[in-house]
């Protein structure tokens, strides 16, 4: 195969993958995700493709498909790999925008499932404060909201972001 077709069939898996996702087939969205990053890995090395990039959409992808499959382990790996992807470059587009808070949300579950009460509370916190922030449309948005809602309870931690603590006089400050 030439290198764009590839890339080409590699982005198609991608995008099956997310498709899937959407439909709540968490399985083949899963297989999915796995075969385009096996697809991208067959093109020579001295190709211009961005190997990193590519992989962290696919595992932006596999971590909510294994979070959906009961998974949290896996699902705990394919996040923290989608992460440093994601906080590296940020919010770039649209699409990827979507993709970081689902990451940070499976990151979360994956965190509660598997008994890090602590990192899971911090983790639904900030996936709340990514929703409320953007702008633009965001599929599920009100169930992701009241799931963050509903964890973050059962963590026995409360809902509500922190507020932010008003002035202090210096002497409360070093005391």
């Amino acid at each position: 195969m030439k290198p764009l077709k590839e890339v080409a069939m590699s982005y198609m898996a991608l995008a099956e993958a997310q498709k899937k996702l959407q439909g709540g087939m968490y399985a083949d969205a899963a297989a999915e995700s796995i075969k385009a990053m096996e697809i991208s890995r067959t093109m020579p090395p001295e190709e211009a493709f961005d190997h990193d990039g590519f992989d962290g959409l696919c595992y932006a992808a596999l971590a909510p498909a294994q979070a959906g499959l009961g998974e949290y382990a896996e699902c705990l790996q394919s996040a923290e790999r989608a992460l440093r992807y994601f906080n590296r470059r940020g919010e770039l587009q649209k699409d990827e925008g979507t993709q970081w808070i689902a990451v940070v949300f499976s990151r979360a579950v994956a965190m509660q499932e598997t008994g890090s009460p602590e990192e899971a509370a911090k983790g639904f916190r900030i996936a709340g404060e990514m929703i409320a922030e953007r702008k633009g449309e965001l599929p599920g948005r009100e169930d992701m909201l009241r799931e963050i809602t509903e964890r973050l309870s059962v963590l026995g931690k409360e809902s509500k972001p922190a507020e932010k603590p008003g002035y202090r006089a210096w002497w409360e400050f070093w005391s």
